[in-house]
């Protein structure tokens, strides 16, 4: 059997060396919902995106860039991670990321970073005492939402709830930009995650964005508006990286944390959507530009996900770790530099059949801000007061519930395990059938029983993970706080 995933991965330096004061600054940005084609670039129709545009024109464009899971939470999880988000309990929307993971922030942070996130959290409650706020997890400055947010949103910064006025994306950029302005006039390299929260349905754009999409039905109107203005922050955000002087050694990685929504957004053809494991549900948009050292556009179609961003700002930025947990993603890059004509290592999906946990940001934001108003703070949602409690019994490593895909170059297997019903496996050669409509599941049996048994390994690894057998192998005291 072929276990090729479970090879370490070894993060070398960047081979073009990184001095302390040459580190690149990094900003994350991420949509809340964007599908694979719901930019103008990807030959979208109708939607504008000439700043989205402008990047994937100038810098690297991912065309197979695969959202870690097919809903939000638990793709933002493996960002902060490099790990599955199964591994630590993110299943669904709303489920709070495990004080025991050792996240992008703190790494950086010990390493000399300046931290900050701003937006979109929704990997636990942003109040003050919770475990899971942003704070807890590496952040040294905040300003936050529990989930999505639209215009004038109630934002929490650094657990105290600030009211706000403006479009929802530009709010957000303004926010880091502010922190970004300041950093600059530092030596100190800076990681700011920026999260918008549109185009989260529902969907409210402003009269002006809504212009130039007088044609359309209102629902589209407000959609496609959403999407313009957050390519308006976007543009924004390099505009002032750009007069700040810090753009040519700043990394600028955007992605979306979903497929496209269904009957609004655009998968480019593909099946599925937001909520499932077809490729509609987790090809996502990525662009990436690092002006000091990717000076020629390129497009990238080799596999990569979410997943892989923590590994590959490590090994850009020069920062070792030596007593990691497992990871699922890999560093790029070598892939980056011409290095990396195939992925190394197969991409594992797995949907976890349970409820999301409701997070109604512009409600428990509203509370907040009363209850601070008159001198009181709340204690955090119950979802997030246990974050770090491990299962009081272990998940089986025998019986793997839910919707999984093995994904290993162009071929993509498929696992469904519907309650009540046997197994299904499909198979889909994704070079020629990606809308995988073609099963080959009973004619490539012998590929079919490889990538099954990998498949199965790599679940197993995860319930372990899931399970807490990774934080009791390393040394809780290693874990930066």
């Amino acid at each position: 059997m072929n276990l090729r995933w479970l090879t370490p991965i070894v993060l070398t330096v960047w081979p073009l060396g990184c001095l302390s004061q040459d580190r690149p600054n990094v900003v994350l940005v991420m949509a809340d919902d964007q599908g694979w084609g719901d930019m103008a670039y990807q030959g979208h129709p109708v939607v504008k995106t000439p700043h989205f545009d402008a990047a994937a024109r100038e810098a690297v464009r991912f065309d197979r860039f695969y959202a870690a899971a097919p809903v939000c939470s638990p793709t933002r999880a493996s960002v902060l991670t490099g790990r599955h988000p199964n591994r630590m309990g993110v299943f669904r929307w709303g489920y709070p990321i495990r004080p025991q993971e050792t996240t992008l922030a703190e790494l950086l942070r010990d390493s000399g970073y300046a931290t900050g996130h701003f937006g979109k959290w929704h990997l636990g409650s942003v109040r003050n005492l919770s475990p899971a706020n942003p704070g807890r997890n590496g952040f040294d400055e905040w300003f936050s939402a529990p989930n999505f947010f639209d215009n004038d949103p109630i934002l929490s910064r650094n657990g105290r709830a600030v009211a706000t006025r403006g479009e929802s994306s530009g709010v957000t950029v303004d926010a880091a930009l502010d922190w970004i302005e300041a950093q600059s006039q530092t030596l100190q390299p800076f990681l700011a995650v920026v999260w918008f929260g549109s185009p989260h349905r529902p969907h409210v754009a402003t009269a002006e964005d809504r212009k130039a999409y007088r044609d359309q039905p209102e629902e589209r109107q407000h959609f496609y508006g959403e999407i313009t203005a957050m390519d308006r922050a976007f543009g924004k955000l390099r505009l002032r990286l750009e007069k700040l002087g810090i753009r040519r050694n700043t990394i600028v990685w955007y992605c979306s944390d979903n497929g496209a929504l269904p009957d609004v957004g655009s998968t480019g053809g593909r099946r599925g959507h937001k909520g499932q494991i077809y490729e509609g549900g987790l090809l996502v948009p990525a662009l990436l530009e690092w002006p000091a050292r990717l000076r020629v556009p390129q497009s990238i179609k080799v596999p990569c996900t979410t997943s892989d961003i923590l590994p590959t700002i490590l090994e850009l930025a020069g920062v070792p770790w030596p007593k990691r947990p497992v990871l699922d993603g890999i560093s790029l890059a070598p892939l980056l530099v011409g290095q990396m004509p195939d992925r190394p290592r197969p991409i594992g999906f797995w949907d976890y059949p349970v409820r999301g946990i409701r997070t109604p940001s512009a409600e428990w934001m509203q509370e907040l801000l009363e209850a601070q108003q008159q001198g009181m703070d709340l204690a955090p949602h119950a979802s997030s007061r246990n974050a770090g409690k491990l299962p009081k019994s272990r998940y089986s490593t025998t019986n793997f519930p839910g919707h999984s895909a093995w994904l290993d170059g162009n071929w993509k297997l498929h696992r469904i395990a519907e309650r009540g019903k046997s197994v299904r496996w499909e198979l889909y050669d994704l070079a020629s059938d990606p809308s995988e409509s073609h099963d080959l599941a009973d004619v490539q049996t012998r590929r079919r029983d490889t990538m099954r048994r990998e498949l199965e390994a790599w679940m197993r690894s995860v319930v372990d993970s899931l399970n807490g057998d990774d934080y009791r192998r390393h040394d809780p005291s290693s874990k930066p706080r």
